[in-house]
């Protein structure tokens, strides 16, 4: 184990862990991220010509030093070290330094990594107790392997698009890269695990995941019912839906002046509340509130369209009614809900780089750890990284 940079974090779980970050792009990153708000050392293998890839993967037209701001996002407090992998000299200064991590992180394409000699075994040979996480698109096995693991495809074949979205429109994707932030999250949970069996037993592990195998686990719920009810496909509503399996009035509706959001309440309370007697028909038929999820919807979706959310928040959350305004980006961070929670932070670079980004979403003994510094340059770190560890 390495000694970490940041003095101040030798009390996080994972200080003095040192990791080598070999992907691009954003499950690998994400999970070494995670892994970094935690404690641990994350040192970056670029391409001296032009880097991560993702540097260049601009989400907007704004650009902070050279990179997209996704860039400074998913590799804040990271530390870069530049090296060819078609350089023998480099390979070799690579699995030097590998001999001395505890963790390495990959995700090449199928097959690439093996005719680098940077595949597990060969890892394995040169540092055994390396926990040694790999991330593809959808395995190693099977006819989709070569096939590109980008995020949109990989929801395409998920399934996942089925269950967004109102029953006309088709399919809907997430409005983010979901299937690149739950591989890189379920990567890092299972880092954890091996590196605490590590600690038992002094063995290292692989740790394999997928985009596809992430975004199937993500739907465990809802393809649990599915494959135990006769393989019924769900129907999603036809108005406002907003979960395929659920009844009304489960959904977003408009209001005067903004959203409101509704979760699951029984149709008869909601009668009552808001005197609607076109539900009297629904009120005490439980079967209906899916049956007749549309019709339904439509009745309340009509009298919310006629005042301001505020004036029904005031009349359903002193009933406990499950609700809730929907919030813009703008209105979220103006919250005092969202201020309280602290999870906001700017990082620095020395070269005038200032991004405002968010913190880790875990708190460890009742502190959020708070970073400074920003996403590195291409190499920045190079020089001292070679001279630390005599590469």
């Amino acid at each position: 184990m390495t000694e970490v940079l940041n003095t101040d974090d030798n009390d996080l779980p994972l200080a003095g862990l040192l990791v080598i970050d070999m992907c691009q792009f954003l499950s690998g990153p994400y999970a070494s991220l995670r892994l970094q708000d935690l404690g641990a050392r994350v040192i970056k293998i670029e391409r001296p010509d032009g880097g991560d890839l993702s540097r260049r993967l601009y989400l907007s037209d704004t650009e902070i030093g050279g990179d997209s701001t996704i860039f400074h996002a998913i590799n804040r407090s990271k530390e870069s070290l530049a090296l060819d992998l078609k350089n023998p000299g480099d390979i070799a200064a690579l699995k030097k330094l590998l001999g001395k991590a505890d963790v390495v992180l990959q995700n090449f394409r199928p097959g690439v990594i093996s005719r680098l000699g940077l595949d597990y075994a060969s890892v394995k040979a040169i540092n055994p107790r390396i926990v040694y996480a790999s991330i593809s698109g959808y395995g190693d096995e099977g006819p989709w392997v070569s096939r590109p693991g980008q995020d949109l495809l990989a929801q395409a074949r998920s399934g996942v698009m089925w269950l967004n979205g109102d029953e006309s429109q088709g399919p809907v994707p997430f409005g983010l890269a979901i299937g690149d932030m739950l591989a890189g999250a379920a990567l890092a949970h299972g880092i954890l695990a091996a590196l605490v069996r590590r600690g038992i037993t002094g063995k290292g592990s692989l740790v394999e995941t997928s985009l596809l195998e992430a975004l199937v686990d993500f739907q465990f719920e809802v393809l649990t019912t599915h494959l135990n009810d006769g393989r019924r496909l769900p129907r999603r509503a036809d108005f406002r839906s907003a979960h395929a399996y659920l009844s009304a009035p489960y959904g977003v509706y408009p209001t005067l002046d903004g959203y409101l959001a509704l979760a699951m309440t029984p149709i008869g309370k909601i009668k009552d509340l808001l005197g609607l007697e076109a539900l009297a028909s629904y009120a005490s038929d439980p079967k209906s509130w899916f049956t007749a999820r549309d019709a339904i919807k439509k009745i309340i979706g009509d009298l919310l369209a006629t005042k301001t959310t505020e004036h029904w928040l005031a009349i359903l959350e002193p009933a406990d009614i499950w609700c809730a305004k929907v919030l813009t980006w703008p209105e979220l961070l103006d919250s005092e809900g969202f201020k309280a929670l602290d999870i906001l932070q700017t990082v620095t670079r020395e070269d005038d780089v200032s991004i405002l980004t968010t913190r880790s979403p875990l708190r460890i003994d009742g502190k959020r750890r708070q970073t400074s510094r920003a996403a590195p340059k291409i190499g920045e770190q190079s020089e001292a990284i070679r001279s630390e560890f005599g590469l």
